[in-house]
């Protein structure tokens, strides 16, 4: 989500949008266009990139009009601009023109800092638009969107989003605003299924999970599906020695709140909630037996047997029946 600091007009002499994810540059933009819209719709959009704005521009731009006219000045990429047009641009930011509004983006770093410098000292109302790079950032940001569209969906219908989706911002707000227009009540996790399981299933961390959980057929049907559609079998075992490993870095370790879990075992909070409904289950002896598979079966795909595909399928059926060996013997 764009965190908005200081001023939150968007009508703002400056609006200085700091980050690299697109999304939400974007929408720093869109903001700011619609409210000078909704005040004239008559409003002049001029969005430029460094090329585009020439010492000299900004001053053509910003210049008094004879009909007072409202007018928002989009600058992408502020950090690539010349010497001399930042100049300018510094100029301007201390005398700003009326009826104008002025959008920078910048992408944030040591490139450009002496004009982010001084549009921060000029009072600029400022967006943070990061990269997220982190799962529990994307699922942060799925459950806002849903909120913003005035819905509610469970927690588990949001990890199950990003899972079948992945990291592409744009591609989650779509989904969520798909699944909004066609489904009436609360999302769960069982409509995302519905709608994104070819997708879901294709993900490699999906064929750990339902292993790890003990629902062989799943796992090797999700396994298949990830072959089909092009998954490298190195991500699978990868996924799969993930999946085990936090199973027994968990089950060494007793109570606790998820935040402090996180911290002392290098997870995100929202994964300790998950590995510990999927231990259930599982015992030392079936974490050790499940540790070895993934070990034969990297070596597997990694050029150690004729076979990868078969090896991926023993890995899971024997990491699935760990996964249930508590009350067996």
């Amino acid at each position: 989500m764009a965190k908005k600091t200081a001023d939150d007009d968007p009508l703002a002499p400056l609006t200085l949008a700091v980050g690299q994810e697109e999304l939400l540059l974007d929408r720093a933009v869109q903001q700011v266009v619609a409210a000078a819209r909704a005040a004239d719709a008559d409003t002049d959009v001029r969005d430029l990139t460094p090329d585009q704005l020439q010492p000299g521009t900004l001053a053509e731009l910003t210049s008094p009009s004879l009909f007072a006219e409202r007018k928002v000045v989009v600058v992408r990429n502020a950090q690539d601009l010349s010497a001399d047009t930042i100049k300018d641009v510094k100029a301007y930011l201390g005398a700003p023109a009326e009826e104008i509004t002025l959008v920078l983006l910048h992408a944030g770093g040591v490139k450009g800092k002496g004009l982010l410098d001084a549009a921060r000292k000029a009072g600029a109302r400022e967006v943070a638009c990061p990269k997220m790079t982190k799962p529990a950032d994307r699922l942060a940001f799925v459950r806002s969107e849903f909120r913003a569209l005035g819905r509610s969906a469970t927690p588990e219908a949001c990890q199950a989003l990003v899972d079948a989706i992945g990291s592409d911002l744009r591609e989650l707000a779509s989904a969520v605003t798909q699944l909004v227009a066609d489904v009436e009540g609360t999302i769960d996790e069982a409509v995302v299924g519905r709608y994104y399981t070819g997708r879901a299933e294709a993900s490699s961390f999906t064929v750990a999970d339902r292993a790890v959980e003990g629902r062989t057929a799943e796992a090797l049907e999700a396994l298949r599906w990830s072959l089909a559609t092009g998954v490298a079998p190195v991500l699978i075992t990868s996924a799969l020695a993930q999946g085990v490993r936090a199973i027994g870095k968990l089950s060494g370790v007793r109570g606790g709140r998820p935040a402090d879990l996180a911290r002392e075992l290098g997870m995100p909070p929202w994964k300790i909630d998950r590995v510990r409904q999927q231990m259930r289950g599982w015992t030392p002896d079936g974490v050790a037996v499940a540790l070895r598979a993934v070990a034969e079966a990297d070596a597997g795909v990694k050029g150690g047997g004729d076979d990868p595909e078969y090896a991926l399928e023993k890995a899971v059926v024997t990491i699935a029946q760990a996964a249930r060996s508590r009350g067996r013997g």
